[in-house]
């Protein structure tokens, strides 16, 4: 709290808790007491008291990061630091996170561009649904989606080695998040594919094959093409 709110505040104690009352004295002069007991008086102090008794305490701040926001980081991902550039475009659409999209925008497979300089670096690209078969009941969760591996950095997913063939979106019921996870390979591997899709989890698979953090992420909402509405994060 800065000097001048601090003096501020002093100066309406002053106003509001001292009450003028008149003195028996024979000079009849005026004197003044505090109105303690004054409930805004009491409100006036605490605001004076309270910033320098919890300054100590960090601010609680809500988080605008849309990944957290849509529950990707938390029900698919752990906290993380982005470290790579990553672009996702469906038919030169660009997504950007939380993009509502309909089945037939998301039919072909989407272009991935991975940024940087040195093409020795090679990343895998995981697409899954968090949300299927329904977002009231994800019994698939995660459903795999999209995998590939080996993909060299400042090119695309068609330079990669496609582990498992791109499924498109074809959500049944309620909206459905399709999140695009990219994670930095610390060497050229073996992935064998899962045996199936449903309940892929991206944690385990990151650590059996010692993928580390995610480097990027972005994800878009999609329904059936007749629905509408927005997806509600509230839980």
């Amino acid at each position: 709290m800065t000097l001048l709110r601090i003096q501020g505040l002093k100066f309406l104690v002053d106003c509001v808790c001292i009450n003028r009352v008149s003195s028996p004295s024979p000079s009849h002069q005026d004197h003044t007491r505090p109105n303690w007991s004054s409930p805004l008086c009491s409100l006036l102090l605490l605001l004076l008291i309270l910033p320098s008794r919890f300054r100590h305490l960090p601010r609680i701040t809500m988080s605008r990061d849309p990944l957290v926001v849509g529950n990707v980081v938390g029900d698919v991902l752990d906290p993380f630091t982005k470290s790579a550039s990553m672009r996702v475009l469906y038919n030169s659409r660009e997504l950007t996170n939380g993009s509502d999209l309909k089945p037939s925008q998301v039919a072909d497979e989407p272009r991935v561009e991975i940024g940087g300089r040195d093409m020795r670096n090679l990343y895998t690209l995981v697409m899954v649904d968090p949300d299927s078969p329904s977002p009231s009941n994800p019994t698939k969760r995660e459903y795999l989606h999209w995998l590939v591996t080996d993909i060299p950095e400042t090119t695309n997913e068609s330079f990669g080695n496609e582990i498992v063939s791109y499924e498109s979106p074809r959500p049944t019921a309620g909206i459905h998040r399709f999140i695009f996870v990219l994670f930095r390979q610390s060497v050229r591997q073996t992935i064998d594919p899962p045996g199936w899709r449903a309940n892929f989890n991206t944690k385990d698979f990151a650590a059996l094959y010692n993928l580390g953090p995610p480097v990027a992420a972005i994800f878009f909402n999609c329904q059936r093409e007749s629905g509408c509405g927005g997806r509600r994060y509230i839980r």
